[in-house]
């Protein structure tokens, strides 16, 4: 039978990436050096999907995903796919807290549309027949406001950034409409974007827009883009702050972006950074409205295999639920366990474990 999505955000949910095996990284350096075709990678890639996806209905996930394994990156691989988007080589790649990440990045060089011949469309067709109504198939894909980072836009051809936003606006409401049509039902829009404007790691004093207007402006965004959504699809934001080779990218709270942002962005689920220090407290969820979207609170690391406290994680969602009512909350990792292909740094088995003591936790919590 198949499950229905009214609980969506689970309980215990996830973000979305998992560790690539060997096989994948092989596959893929012999694709890289012509020793394999595009078509034998893709079925390497399948195989192993299909085993991630017995896993992860085996340690009780409700909601399952690809594990992005067909991607190197969590959002190059599909904005680089949009009409007016290339994928390119930057001179340096993001500086991360110990490390720069491998270069690569997306530019727009035209016209922003959504592709209808976008490969993401039939890889979930694929993926969601593996599922095979046995659990929720859960699609992640970045954020509207990923382009919206700095050196993506192209001023010659948006020197208008309020146009480009339109444009933006439009490729996406046709991308959710196109994946609603091939069966998603689970819509995840990761935004590292939307986190950093709230981060004092990261300057808007000498930009060409204000921090204020920027956070109005993501806001609109990301509700442009959900007016007139399919009443039965569920669509949540994950806010991130990075994570590449369990590194991350800035630090800070989400108090800047609280009043705005999480009072009123027209979601069904927030995916919130809470696994240390960086994160913040959980004050900020007292603008998330009372009849509005469930909260999944990040309390477990996705960077360690290292399994949390449990009364610790228990008296973190008690405090919590201050804020936002206990049924209204859920539990994941507070990022996937490889945003990018190199993976963060743990094993695959301690990923599996880690998986199921979320699920064991939830249902202590949740009976």
């Amino acid at each position: 039978m198949t499950k229905t999505l009214t609980k969506a955000p689970f309980r215990a949910d996830h973000v979305g990436s998992l560790l690539r095996p060997d096989s994948i990284h092989i596959a893929r350096k012999k694709f890289n050096d012509g020793l394999i075709s595009k078509e034998e990678l893709f079925e390497i890639e399948t195989e192993e999907i299909k085993h991630i996806v017995e896993k992860q209905i085996e340690v009780g996930l409700e909601a399952v995903t690809d594990g992005e394994f067909r991607r190197r990156f969590w959002h190059t691989d599909f904005l680089e796919h949009l009409t007016g988007v290339e994928g390119y080589i930057p001179e340096s790649g993001f500086a991360f807290k110990g490390e720069e990440t491998e270069r690569y990045d997306v530019r727009v060089t035209g016209k922003v549309s959504w592709n209808p011949n976008h490969p993401h469309i039939e890889e979930f067709k694929l993926f969601n027949e593996i599922v095979n109504g046995r659990a929720v198939a859960k699609q992640t894909i970045p954020s509207p406001n990923q382009l919206f980072n700095a050196g993506i836009i192209n001023e010659d051809i948006y020197p208008d950034i309020e146009e480009y936003a339109k444009d933006v606006i439009q490729a996406y409401r046709d991308a959710i409409q196109a994946f609603y049509d091939a069966g998603v039902r689970y819509l995840q829009l990761d935004d590292v974007y939307i986190a950093g404007l709230s981060s004092p790691d990261i300057p808007f004093n000498e930009g060409k827009f204000s921090r204020d207007y920027l956070i109005d402006l993501a806001l609109r965004v990301a509700n442009g883009v959900l007016e007139g959504k399919p009443e039965d699809l569920v669509v949540t934001t994950h806010l991130c702050r990075g994570n590449y080779r369990s590194k991350w990218a800035f630090a800070g709270g989400y108090e800047l972006i609280a009043p705005t942002l999480l009072a009123n962005e027209a979601v069904d689920g927030f995916f919130l950074e809470y696994d240390d220090e960086r994160s913040g407290g959980f004050e900020p969820l007292e603008h998330v409205p009372n009849d509005g979207p469930r909260v999944v609170l990040g309390v477990f690391t996705s960077k360690t295999g290292e399994l949390e406290d449990k009364e610790l994680i228990k008296k973190r969602v008690e405090e919590a639920s201050k804020y936002v009512p206990l049924d209204k909350l859920c539990v994941s990792p507070q990022c996937g366990f490889a945003s990018t292909h190199h993976g963060n740094l743990l094993t695959e088995e301690e990923q599996w474990k880690k998986l199921k003591y979320i699920v064991d936790v939830s249902k202590e919590i949740w009976n």
